[in-house]
């Protein structure tokens, strides 16, 4: 072979191995600081992975909010209408944080079956939704159809 084409294939070899080493770090990256949602029923089936940063939802049960003596630890239980799960969680709440509205908190899956949260945030009105969804509704239509297949929220 040729000097200059083996030059030639050497730095084309270098460059595919490159590229091809930096995009697996990339996905790697990306798929670590991944973190799904899992409402209580497929956590309760097993779904949910143990000791990886998740984020579970759903509406807190009234009457569960037990606050802890020291004022920042307290627990609660979320439930989907399917099952209930324990959260624990050490911080201050958000202020639209009450029982019997939605919530969603990031942490993990405890092997206990509890969740430890390390985040809690409070979602807005179950009632709330986006001002096209709300006129597709009433105009009859599928609402992604109406919207070219993606809801948008403009506030």
């Amino acid at each position: 072979m040729h000097p200059v084409r083996r030059q030639r294939l050497m730095i084309v070899a270098f460059i595919v191995v490159g590229a091809s080493a930096a995009a697996a770090l990339i996905f790697r990256a990306l798929s670590e600081n991944m973190n799904f949602f899992y409402p209580p029923a497929q956590i309760a089936a097993g779904e949910a992975p143990e000791g990886r940063t998740i984020r579970i939802g759903g509406l807190v049960v009234p009457g569960s909010l037990k606050r802890a003596e020291s004022g920042l630890d307290l627990e609660f239980r979320v439930t989907d209408n399917k099952a209930d799960l324990q959260v624990d969680f050490r911080g201050i709440l958000p202020d639209l944080f009450a029982e019997g509205k939605g919530v969603v908190a990031v942490g993990e899956l405890l092997p206990n079956g509890r969740f430890k949260a390390d985040q809690v945030l409070a979602k807005h009105d179950e009632n709330y939704m986006p001002p096209e969804v709300h006129e597709a509704l009433k105009k009859g239509a599928d609402p992604g159809v109406a919207l070219g297949g993606g809801a948008r929220n403009d506030r």
